[in-house]
């Protein structure tokens, strides 16, 4: 890293938690319900790291109202799904946030899930001591790849842009950090490729989320 990094900025679907299985199941049951066109698990998978809304009028031509009906369904439908233990961490997922945390670096979330969603799996693995900010897709008023959450987080804290390092699975994590100016590391384990990590030009990529370690010194 070129700058010194005080603020770790991560984000969770596909980088800390192994969702993709759920969030893919969701959505093909979200859409059978509704009678809608199916997609490929490809396509849905295209889509992680958009707000849910963004998601499925992106690959399904549908009125508003159609995309409010299927986040009130998927919701409904993944909270069913949604039992203890469904979304594993990545394997070094935990030891590493406890290292970073350890050695000081500030540690949030900034995901397109909702609030309410993430506070869920924090507390679920033990996780709230180490993360000073979470902020879901209801916390800002632009989501990913806008750089709002990003900056909001910095303004937060009093931070700048080249102090943080913004992590995640997709190009959606990457633009978020670049647009906001932060330094990014795509993780290649994730939903989205390496190809479009490396087409959105992401800083560095790590193919285990305890790499991240290498990455800081």
């Amino acid at each position: 890293m070129k700058k010194k990094v005080k603020i770790i900025i991560l984000d969770f679907d596909g980088t800390l938690g192994d969702s993709k299985s759920l969030i893919l199941n969701t959505m093909q049951a979200t859409v059978k319900e509704l009678g809608l066109q199916q997609k490929t698990p490809e396509e849905y998978a295209s889509t992680i790291g958009l707000p849910l809304k963004t998601s499925f009028a992106s690959i399904i031509p549908m009125s508003d109202e159609m995309a409010d009906n299927c986040v009130a369904t998927y919701r409904r439908i993944f909270s069913e799904g949604n039992v203890p233990g469904a979304v594993p961490l990545f394997s070094g997922v935990f030891d590493t946030l406890k290292y970073l945390y350890q050695k000081g670096y500030m540690l949030t979330l900034a995901s397109s899930r909702s609030h309410r969603s993430l506070v869920g799996y924090v507390h679920e693995y033990g996780l709230d001591s180490m993360l000073s900010l979470i902020l879901g897709a209801d916390d800002v008023e632009k989501a990913k790849p806008d750089p709002m959450p990003v900056l909001q987080t910095l303004h937060h804290f009093g931070f700048s842009a080249e102090d943080a390092l913004v992590v995640g699975d997709t190009k959606f994590d990457i633009l978020m950090g670049k647009n906001a100016g932060a330094m990014t590391c795509g993780v290649t384990y994730g939903n989205g490729s390496v190809e479009e990590l490396r087409e959105v030009e992401a800083d560095v990529l790590i193919n285990s989320f305890s790499e991240i370690s290498q990455v800081l010194i």
